[in-house]
């Protein structure tokens, strides 16, 4: 197939369009992911040290439950 001179250069216009939005594509995605490693890691964190804060209160009011109603030495 033999195109028209002046359709190559929209072809080739069209193609550095392309090219253009990929790169601020990947610019945007690689500024998610940038966003994303630094957010997730502490969210992980504090997420596991509030668990395991709810985890030591439950037993300590368990003990305490226990401490109360257990037969007391004189």
């Amino acid at each position: 197939m033999v195109l028209p001179e002046d359709s190559d250069n929209s072809l080739v216009d069209a193609l550095d369009r392309i090219a253009d939005s990929l790169e601020k594509n990947t610019d945007i995605l690689n500024r998610i992911a940038n966003h994303y490693d630094g957010v997730v890691p502490v969210m992980t964190r504090n997420a596991n040290r509030a668990e395991s804060m709810a985890e030591e209160q439950e037993r300590s009011f368990g003990q305490q439950v226990k401490d109360i109603f257990s037969p007391q030495e004189h």
